[in-house]
């Protein structure tokens, strides 16, 4: 029997009418927190408290009843029983067949507990966004990340089987075998985050490598981090590999819930079919208007073993009502994720983002990959010191600083001191970076 992996673009979902949409959200979304109420003792705690019945919610505009959800009290609600997914588990302990937990980057990890029907919704979000980029049953696959208890790539791995597509899982391996490996078998893809792809670029040049002619590379998924819809990042793992390189979006809560068509808007497309997002002013907690940044809170739609109404994603985007070339009526996010609301800081009276730095670094080509954000004080006042590194065999010098903090002045609004330091000097990543520091 032939495979028909053509359904992977569903074009009564992806194309729907706003109208329609809308219906099938609230449909969802009144299923969830019926789900919720009834099955998860954390959920129920919560909506009591808050005075809220599952038949309140009648239209969209009710999900604003809905207090949300942050991820301190999932860590706190698992601290009860069942060990060790707590009060959120919202099946029977025995239908849990896939444990997994945040990166634990902002703090304790969350474990997560999902049903092998859950395992299947995963990787059916996973596969709608493979296919919107162009993957196909021909494509050749490598993913090369150490297979863990992070969900990482994990529902991406068993999305690329589901649609066709040959899996080389590249864990266990050093970063230059992966580099060997993927020139030996001659693979198509790759699915990683910015940071590691610019990593095995930087690799592959000692081995003498030239991964955009010696590698077959023509694809890639990124993921895990902002950098991939940044445009000078974009820029430089596209040349550097000679692949057309896609964002995604998601988080061990919320799933995997925006994607970068194969039309390269400049933004995510929102899976709405699978999830309610809603972009929220920090300061009122109110939807703000497309073109004005805002809070990112969603609701995975379908999601049962460990369900989540309007968590708080903690990232920030602009929401655009501006149509795209590939005919999908899903929502974009204006250049994607711009950052996490939780490292907004004012800086001398400026809010300051350290993902502002990123466009402004990684614009210089006479500068490396990798850079640090530092927030200190001097005699009370607020400081912000950028380090970069020079490239391999470059020449430091005051005018390349001073340009650098011209362009750093630029992007962010404030006065940055710079440091361009000698190549290798600063960390390297594999998987997400941790280029930000805060020492006041």
């Amino acid at each position: 029997m032939s495979f028909d992996a053509s359904r992977y673009w569903n074009p009564v979902l992806e194309t729907l009418p706003r109208a329609q949409l809308e219906q099938l959200q609230l449909l969802k979304f009144k299923r969830a927190v019926g789900h919720a109420y009834a099955n998860s003792p954390f959920y129920r705690k919560k909506l009591d408290g808050a005075k809220i019945k599952p038949g309140d919610i009648e239209t969209l505009r009710d999900i604003q009843k809905i207090p949300r959800t942050d991820k301190d009290e999932l860590r706190e609600a698992q601290q009860t029983e069942p060990f060790p997914y707590g009060s959120l588990l919202s099946i029977p302990r025995d239908d849990v067949t896939a444990f997994h937990q945040t990166s634990g980057t902002t703090g304790q990890a969350v474990r997560q507990a999902d049903s092998w029907r859950d395992w299947e919704w995963w990787s059916e979000c996973w596969a709608t966004i493979l296919w919107a980029q162009g993957f196909r049953p021909k494509d050749r696959v490598f993913i090369p990340f150490s297979y863990g208890v992070f969900i990482a790539f994990w529902a991406g791995h068993y999305a690329c089987e589901k649609i066709g597509c040959e899996v080389i899982p590249g864990g266990g391996l050093s970063t230059e075998d992966r580099i060997l490996k993927m020139k030996e078998i001659k693979a198509a893809a790759l699915m990683c985050t910015p940071t590691y792809a610019l990593h095995m670029a930087e690799a592959a040049a000692k081995l003498g490598i030239d991964l955009a002619k010696d590698l077959n590379v023509r694809k890639m998924l990124c993921s895990g981090e902002p950098g991939a819809l940044i445009p000078a990042t974009k820029r430089r793992i596209e040349e550097r590999w000679g692949a057309r390189v896609h964002d995604h979006a998601g988080a061990t809560e919320g799933g995997a819930w925006g994607f970068e068509c194969a039309e390269q808007p400049g933004g995510l497309h929102v899976n709405e079919a699978m999830f309610f997002l809603e972009v929220l002013g920090t300061e009122t907690g109110q939807p703000v208007e497309p073109g004005v940044k805002g809070e990112l809170v969603i609701t995975p739609l379908d999601r049962r073993a460990q369900p989540y109404l309007r968590f708080n994603l903690k990232d920030t985007a602009i929401l655009s009502d501006e149509p795209c070339k590939c005919g999908r009526s899903f929502r974009l996010l204006q250049g994607g994720v711009l950052g996490r609301s939780d490292r907004l800081t004012k800086v001398r009276g400026v809010l300051f983002s350290p993902t502002s730095v990123e466009e402004a670094v990684r614009g210089f080509p006479e500068l490396g990959d990798e850079y640090q954000v530092i927030l200190h004080k001097r005699d009370e006042l607020d400081e912000v010191t950028v380090k970069a590194e020079i490239k391999p065999g470059g020449n430091r010098s005051p005018e390349l600083e001073e340009r650098l903090r011209q362009a750093l002045r630029l992007h962010t609004g404030i006065r940055i001191n710079v440091e361009v330091e000698a190549y290798g000097t600063l960390p390297r990543f594999e998987v997400k970076a941790s280029r930000f520091k805060d020492q006041r």
